[in-house]
């Protein structure tokens, strides 16, 4: 059992190293890269060097961090803040350690950053984001004089147009924190004009909305040919049923929009049609960026300058109605573009996957379901378990054997006999006969046997089965009882083995996603406090499956007693 619980902790060790660390640097490492990288460094296109510098970006959408609004859960309950603790700690691994080795030059985040945000208190909002700054490391990025970070509002932090227009307030709130919702940058040689797009069709006479309009309309008044990206959160209009591309992994959501008795926006899933023309004549971008689906979608919308393509991020949270998390890395070229270039050469993207951690939680189960059916299946005796492994590889062999001959002779000499027969010249012959099987049928009303012999046989048999009758067979109640007690040994004892190299095993895993949770920022001493206790636990049920199994009264013996509290105190 020993050979076993060591494999087992090798098996699940492995599992805990990949599904809590090497799986988030795989992005970085191998599966993801910047795109001017993948570009050919040494060749030009429409004249444009792609071995000068670019602008590294990284897209960050949706990570919409969960609260009571979420899975309608009691605040501060357990269930609540369990998944709350899971949910951010894959965001900020993933950040951590799939986005960060990247090393982008800006972070760029696509709104939504709380679930319930337009309808949380202040002191909910100011916990919500402490959890975000955390999670992403705000407090560094801001500080860093090599980083910077750009934010974008969603529906999830100011509400649609009909609540923010009621409640400003949950806008200025907003903006003292993340800065004001429509701006201009300016990276690379790249103009990225990000809007509120909460506020777009809202009443014309709204101030919310009219500002909003008022900042397109003068943004576009600038006669540079720079080439622009349009940032904003909800998507642009397209028509129902319009495919997504390959990377989409959910079913398309096609346009949805309530307004109330103002007119104003109760929610939509995509941008009015008339807002979207007017919004792509007035920009001319050559690319927008968007997040609000939570999946990954690639549409192209045509507009009098040309065709124009839109990236939508997936979400970067697991719990989003999105199985496979994604990410996006932009880059901006520093140089200007040659006359008679593409604008698409000046930003190029590329999506990037995170790991599937509802995979990962299904191998941890799965993993676990087949430790438990092992452990309480496995044999006393380790070297039987050698020995049956053997009959079954020899039973395989065989059944593959006979299976693998497809012609088969039939063997007519099997219910057959030969018998020599010498003819006149001296000469043997074997003649072949059919085998005589013979029968003995036993009856008691049988002839062969003769009159007295039979009878005293049926008054044995008589005698036999009165004497049976009249007196019970305490052998067989002793036995029974015996072989009933003795099972149910065998199942206590299986149950304690089992129990001890389960804890052995969860000693032995546990400090090491401690470990990785101090890495993190989260505090490992109640972990390591709890790995000693399971420690504790794996010797107490070491002496009494051992105990156990050897028929000791461990309950009895003094000394039995002493060795386990040394051990334990040790």
């Amino acid at each position: 059992m020993l050979n076993l619980t060591l494999f087992l902790c090798i098996v699940w060790a492995l599992s805990l190293l990949y599904g809590e660390w090497f799986a988030y640097l795989v992005p970085s490492l191998w599966t993801c890269s910047w795109p001017h990288l993948r570009r050919p460094s040494s060749s030009s296109l429409d004249g444009v060097d792609y071995s000068s510098k670019y602008v590294k970006i990284a897209v960050v959408a949706d990570p919409q961090l969960m609260d009571r609004t979420s899975l309608r859960l009691p605040p501060k309950s357990f269930a609540l803040e369990l998944a709350q603790f899971y949910t951010d700690l894959y965001m900020r691994r993933a950040f951590l350690s799939s986005v960060l080795p990247l090393k982008p030059d800006v972070v760029l985040f696509l709104g939504d950053y709380f679930d319930g945000g337009p309808v949380l208190s202040d002191e909910e909002w100011q916990e919500s984001l402490g959890r975000l700054r955390h999670i992403f490391q705000l407090n560094m990025l801001q500080k860093s004089s090599n980083m910077k970070v750009y934010y974008l509002s969603g529906n999830h932090d100011i509400g649609y147009s009909a609540f923010n227009s009621r409640k400003p307030e949950i806008v200025n709130r907003y903006e003292r924190e993340f800065g004001v919702r429509n701006f201009k940058v300016t990276l690379g040689n790249v103009d990225f004009i990000a809007i509120d797009a909460q506020t777009l069709d809202g009443r014309p006479q709204s101030k919310l909305t009219s500002a909003t309009w008022d900042f397109i309309k003068n943004a576009s008044k600038d006669t540079r040919s720079t080439p622009r990206v349009l940032l904003n959160h909800i998507p642009l209009y397209r028509q129902d049923g319009t495919p997504c591309g390959p990377h989409r992994s959910a079913s398309i959501i096609n346009q949805r929009i309530y307004v109330d008795r103002d007119q104003e926006i109760l929610y939509q899933n995509y941008i009015t049609k008339s807002s979207t023309n007017v919004l792509l004549d007035l920009i001319q971008p050559s690319l927008v960026l968007s997040a609000h689906d939570h999946d990954q979608c690639t549409v192209t919308h045509m507009s009098k300058h040309g065709p124009v393509i839109e990236q939508t991020v997936g979400t970067v949270s697991w719990q989003q109605g999105n199985l496979y998390p994604s990410f996006m890395l932009l880059s901006a070229s520093n140089s200007t573009l040659p006359d008679g270039s593409s604008p698409e050469n000046a930003a190029s993207t590329q999506l990037c996957f995170l790991p599937m951690q509802t995979h990962i939680y299904l191998w941890y189960l799965s993993l676990f379901a087949m430790t438990l059916v092992i452990v309480l299946l496995w044999p006393a005796n380790e070297v039987l378990i050698l020995r049956r492994l053997g009959d079954l590889i020899g039973c395989i062999r065989s059944l593959y054997s006979s299976l693998s001959n497809s012609v088969k002779e039939k063997n007519e000499d099997e219910n057959c006999e030969y018998e020599e027969i010498w003819d006149a010249e001296g000469t043997m012959h074997l003649i072949k006969k059919k085998k005589k099987v013979s029968s003995i049928v036993l009856n008691e009303s049988s002839s062969v046997e003769r009159g007295n012999i039979v009878m005293r046989s049926k008054v044995r048999k008589q005698t036999g089965q009165e004497t049976d009758a009249s007196t019970p067979d305490v052998s067989i109640h002793l036995g029974s009882a015996r072989t009933n007690k003795s099972k149910a040994k065998m199942m206590i004892w299986r149950l304690l083995r089992a129990s001890r190299a389960i804890l052995t095993i969860a000693a032995f895993n546990v400090p090491l996603r401690s470990i990785r949770l101090s890495l993190e920022g989260y505090s490992a001493v109640l972990i390591a406090t709890s790995s000693r206790a399971l420690l504790q636990k794996c010797i107490v049920l070491y002496y009494f499956s051992v105990s156990f199994h050897s028929g000791e009264e461990q309950s009895s013996d003094l000394s039995f007693r002493k060795k386990v509290l040394n051990d334990v105190r040790g």
